[in-house]
């Protein structure tokens, strides 16, 4: 392959930029724009050693800069790699990697060097997806899922449960080429018994998706509700800044506010939404018109009410809209010490919450309510997780197989039917991970990867 290199670090001013250098002339091209201190070339040195010197081009001196070095295979990507840290501002990081390129490096491409690592066998198909979602991980939750992934968790359970349908699929074939050969272990109830076990693993492994899926990558929320019931305060009151204003005048927020904040351990892509009620007013009309499409298009929508009077039209009209959409009915203003509303939020809404948005009481009743609403309450982020809609489809596949073959046997149909079957389910299980993907399904995984990456 042919050597690359890149930018690893941030496109920002920062303590240091790191340029990166991955190929089999990656030593020898990082000689070329590098000179240390005490006169040691990198080609001179062993792996996991670092070296402090300049870095420089054919005008001169760039930086002072260390060199750090990782000689194939004991890399990330699998062959050597150096990586030069400079001063992190932007015109010192692209101005050594000029010198690098000048010096026989190419740009790499999107996700290249981890695009390396798999395809040198530094990790499987699963943990180099993985990465992205560690970069992008938004919480807690969300970097715990993406790491059990990058440490091999899924692969591990994918693993076991094809190397079992192997196992199964080696007695059948010997089975139909030798049928009256006395085969071991090989009996119906054996078989139906490991694609069961299998089929149950897998179905898990879905189930939860959507689940992980909420903690990866974020839920989009409307807060909704007539004007001056607290939706703003609320979302400043989750945000923990001034994000809305905030007055007793009804109608001042006019156009959707947005905010992303972490509640729970679930990233809320939050829109505080105009208040829903008819006007004349032509500007707040059309805040009314698009809070009404948010909440349409919401995947969860925290209704707010006010607990000092009771529901008007407009309320009942916001309830209406909530129907059949994940939900959570909110009773604000509680620390006035009055409750108008008799029990009628509750009757419509699954979980109903009674907070003061202006002093923070209920917050943690909230907290738990968007938990138990979105399914994510029980969800164990140590467990295995599939992470991606590939990994989900490659499942599916491998599950619909899978059902076939017990059907098949469950019918009495002929034994090359199941071996049919449990092919087609090993195959898929084998794309997931990466060790039957073609070439194809491989660039477009990685070209959704950042370059340096």
């Amino acid at each position: 392959m042919s050597t690359v290199a890149a930018i690893s670090t941030g496109r920002a001013p920062g303590g240091i930029g790191v340029i990166r250098i991955s190929g089999e002339n990656a030593i020898d091209v990082a000689d070329k724009v590098f000179s240390s201190f005490n006169g040691k070339k990198l080609s001179e040195i062993s792996g996991y050693s670092a070296l402090y010197g300049k870095a420089f081009d054919s005008k001169g001196n760039i930086d002072n800069v260390v060199a750090l070095l990782f000689r194939a295979p004991k890399s990330y990507t699998g062959e050597d790699v150096v990586e030069i840290s400079c001063h992190g501002g932007l015109f010192v990081t692209d101005k050594v990697l000029k010198a690098v390129y000048d010096a026989g490096a190419i740009p790499a491409e999107a996700g290249e060097f981890t695009k390396r690592a798999f395809l040198n066998g530094k990790m499987d198909l699963t943990s180099a997806e993985s990465v992205m979602n560690i970069i992008s991980a938004q919480g807690e939750q969300a970097e715990k899922i993406a790491l059990g992934v990058l440490e091999g968790r899924l692969f591990k359970e994918i693993k076991k449960i094809n190397d079992k349908l192997v196992y199964d699929l080696a007695l059948l074939s010997a089975w139909v080429d030798y049928p009256y050969e006395e085969i071991e272990d090989l009996s119906d109830n054996n078989l139906k018994e490991h694609i069961k076990d299998s089929i149950n693993s897998l179905e898990k492994l879905i189930n939860d998706f959507d689940k992980g899926q909420i903690i990866m990558e974020g839920v989009d929320t409307a807060i909704v509700g007539c004007p001056n019931v607290g939706k703003s305060t609320l979302m400043n009151l989750l945000s923990g800044t001034e994000k809305s204003i905030v007055t007793e005048i009804a109608g001042t927020t006019r156009d959707i506010v947005e905010d992303t904040v972490n509640v729970g351990g679930i990233t809320l892509r939050l829109a505080d939404t105009a208040g829903v009620r008819e006007t004349e007013d032509i500007v707040e009309s059309i805040g009314v018109d698009r809070a009404v499409k948010r909440l349409e298009s919401a995947e969860l929508v925290l209704a707010v009410f006010d607990a000092t009077r009771e529901l008007n039209e407009q309320d009942k009209t916001l309830i209406e809209l909530c129907k059949n959409k994940k939900a959570i009915g909110i009773v604000n203003k509680t620390d006035a010490d009055k409750n108008h509303l008799n029990g009628e939020v509750e009757k419509n809404f699954s979980q109903t919450v009674f907070i003061s948005a202006k002093t923070g009481k209920g917050k943690e009743e909230l907290t738990k309510a968007i938990e138990e609403t979105l399914g994510t309450a029980d969800f164990d982020t140590s467990a295995t997780a599939i992470v991606n809609d590939r990994q989900c489809d490659c499942c599916k596949k491998a599950l619909d197989a899978l059902r076939d073959a017990e059907n098949a046997l469950e019918f009495g149909m002929t034994m090359d039917a199941v071996t049919v079957c449990l092919d087609s389910a090993i195959e898929n299980l084998m794309i997931l991970t990466g060790e039957k993907a073609t070439e194809l399904v491989v660039n477009e995984i990685f070209a959704q990867f950042c370059v340096g990456k």
